[in-house]
């Protein structure tokens, strides 16, 4: 007699970019399947769009849009609660509120959803919450103590191996430009994708603030902003204050409207001299001719401003 395995869905948004080795890692140990949502396209937006209140965020409402598309092909869709890490160590709320969110949304759908919750400032750490999570699917301690550990390596790895490809980048002749962003931001196909890919047609060198080691980057952080709250803000302001002066120029690059971004991005205008920055905010109705264009234009700034134009 067959045995069922149990599908995890993993709605390809959010944290998504950050935690895939530690997500992937984790329940394949498990001997679950991993089913994951195609990449962004305007059907998922639109879909997401139409499930969220205007004032979400461009990044909520593609999330909304993967989770829409995983309903009932999954036997659980994963949606964690990331609250904090600890002391001046936090997610956004958007973080906080998406399990009780994602609920509300889909009540009517018969999909079941699976979360963890880390909130270290209330003592509910990762591995804790990793482990409530493999127990809550029916598994022993020891087991999921061990998928966990494998996971933490893997997504270690997994990180520590796409800095060391970039640091490569920053050794190269021609143009550099760090892009500022989020994971989720910066990777998704229908946001930040589209810019690095201009980028490279145009033969600059995009590099990522955020793809630093982590811990030097956080303590970096503290010579942009001693009081940044935020936990990806701080490792983007440290990947700034790392490699500032290893590239010609800086975009920020945010989801209209994003609360967090808003603030640090203005901060960074402030605080970082002697480079050109391009502060970049996308929204649902941004059309590629109109950003590539604000791209040409500061890429000619960079090239003026270093006598090559």
């Amino acid at each position: 007699m067959e045995t069922h395995m149990t599908t995890i869905g993993l709605p390809r948004a959010m944290l998504y970019y950050r935690c895939r080795a530690l997500w992937h890692t984790f329940f394949e140990e498990l001997g679950a399947e991993v089913v994951v949502s195609s990449p962004t396209d305007r059907e998922i937006l639109d879909q997401g769009t139409a499930l969220a209140i205007d004032e979400s965020c461009l990044s909520l409402k593609i999330y909304l849009g993967h989770v829409r598309a995983l309903v009932g092909r999954c036997d659980y869709i994963l949606v964690p609660r990331v609250s904090s890490f600890g002391r001046h160590r936090n997610m956004c709320t958007r973080f906080e509120a998406l399990p009780d969110l994602v609920r509300n949304v889909f009540r009517d759908s018969g999909q079941q959803f699976l979360s963890y919750e880390v909130d270290e400032l209330f003592k509910k750490d990762e591995p804790g919450a990793f482990l409530e999570l493999g127990r809550s699917l029916g598994h022993p301690a020891k087991a999921v103590k061990r998928a966990y550990k494998q996971a933490k390596k893997a997504e270690l790895a997994h990180h520590k191996a796409r800095v060391q490809k970039q640091e490569l980048l920053f050794k190269r002749e021609g143009i550099k430009v760090l892009i500022a962003a989020h994971s989720y931001v910066a990777e998704d196909p229908y946001m930040g994708r589209s810019v690095t890919d201009y980028l490279k047609q145009v033969g600059v060198i995009p590099l990522r603030a955020d793809l630093v080691d982590r811990e030097a980057a956080s303590k970096r952080s503290r010579e942009l902003s001693p009081t940044c709250k935020w936990e990806i803000s701080r490792e983007i302001l440290g990947g700034i204050a790392m490699h500032q002066g290893d590239v010609d120029g800086i975009i920020l690059l945010s989801a209209f409207p994003c609360g967090p971004d808003a603030m640090v991005n203005e901060l960074i205008t402030r605080r970082v001299k002697g480079v050109p920055i391009l502060n970049l905010v996308l929204d649902s109705q941004s059309g590629t001719a109109g950003v590539e264009t604000r791209l040409e234009s500061f890429i000619d700034i960079i090239r003026f401003k270093e006598g090559k134009l």
